[in-house]
């Protein structure tokens, strides 16, 4: 269980720091305070993130597995 929590949380903070900065910069460009936008943007993100991927996690781990089994 502890490493679940602790894989969810360093995966959903890679994912939303790239996901955020790539969304922010099609939103509004690279402006002058885009690290203010995409700060702002990452640190709603995240915890949003860090709970879908500790509840979603397993299933999506074994649907992965099912469907490697297949091809």
């Amino acid at each position: 269980m502890k490493h679940r929590f602790i894989f969810a949380i360093l995966m959903s903070l890679v994912l939303t720091f790239f996901m955020s900065a790539w969304v922010t910069f099609i939103n509004v460009g690279f402006i002058d305070n885009f690290i203010d936008y995409w700060m702002s943007a990452w640190i709603l993100a995240w915890p949003a993130a860090g709970v879908i991927s500790f509840v979603c996690g397993p299933r999506a781990h074994q649907l992965a597995h099912e469907i490697s089994k297949k091809f």
